[in-house]
């Protein structure tokens, strides 16, 4: 049979014991740190344990100072809040009125102001050329001037001086004897009629309206009325 030589185990020297000695020993050094050595969290909490709070002057704030800070802080925390709830007020204010402005605005321009209207002028009031339509505007020309006189008072004169002829002229009395004869509805002569005209009226004797309001003028002023007259006058 063949012959087997085994091999020799290694030789572990006493170099090689010193080492692993040292090898074991730095193992053990470095956990021992590792475990001595404080987390960052542990660091931190106990910094902050140890370091207190101080005022603007240095020194450690007390418990009533702190408590002041804490309502300084509310004070000045309410006050900015009131202050933009007021500021965003105004603004809405601000804005509305704006907004109700350039409405206005709108509208004026939008719509054009209206020129004012003018009142109508009353039509002038007419009067049928009839001894009705005489003896009415003499009316309404009597009682502008404050004349007295009625519609009956001066339409029974009228019949018995001239028979409603405004054209009738009295030839045969004293006046007619004088030159100055009696004319119109209501007989009235010259000289009386330029005393007693009234204005707004024709200056013409014969005028029928003319001669009505001139008459009923000089029978106001001597008689009181025309209706107070009831024969010659």
């Amino acid at each position: 049979m063949p012959s087997f030589t085994l091999p020799r185990p290694a030789r572990i020297t006493r170099t090689h014991k010193i080492s692993a000695a040292l090898v074991a020993s730095a193992s053990c050094a470095a956990a021992l740190a590792f475990a001595a050595a404080p987390s960052d969290a542990a660091t931190t909490s106990a910094a902050s344990a140890t370091v207190k709070p101080v005022s603007a002057n240095g020194l450690p704030l007390t418990a009533k100072d702190r408590a002041d800070d804490g309502k300084k802080s509310k004070l000045v925390a309410s006050s900015v809040s009131d202050h933009l709830k007021v500021t965003a007020v105004e603004k809405q204010g601000h804005t509305a009125k704006q907004a109700a402005s350039r409405s206005v605005e709108r509208k004026a321009i939008a719509t054009p102001k209206a020129a004012p209207k003018k009142a109508p002028k009353a039509a002038p009031k007419r009067y049928t050329n009839t001894l009705d339509g005489w003896i009415r505007e003499s009316l309404d020309i009597m009682k502008a001037k404050g004349i007295p006189g009625s519609y009956d008072g001066l339409h029974r004169n009228i019949m018995r001086e001239s028979s409603g002829n405004p054209n009738a002229v009295n030839d045969w009395d004293i006046n007619a004897i004088n030159g100055i004869p009696s004319k119109g509805l209501l007989q009235v002569i010259q000289p009386t009629f330029d005393r007693y005209h009234v204005a707004g009226t024709p200056h013409n004797l014969v005028d029928p309206v003319a001669n009505i309001t001139a008459a009923a003028n000089y029978a106001a002023d001597r008689y009181g009325s025309i209706d107070n007259v009831n024969s010659a006058y």
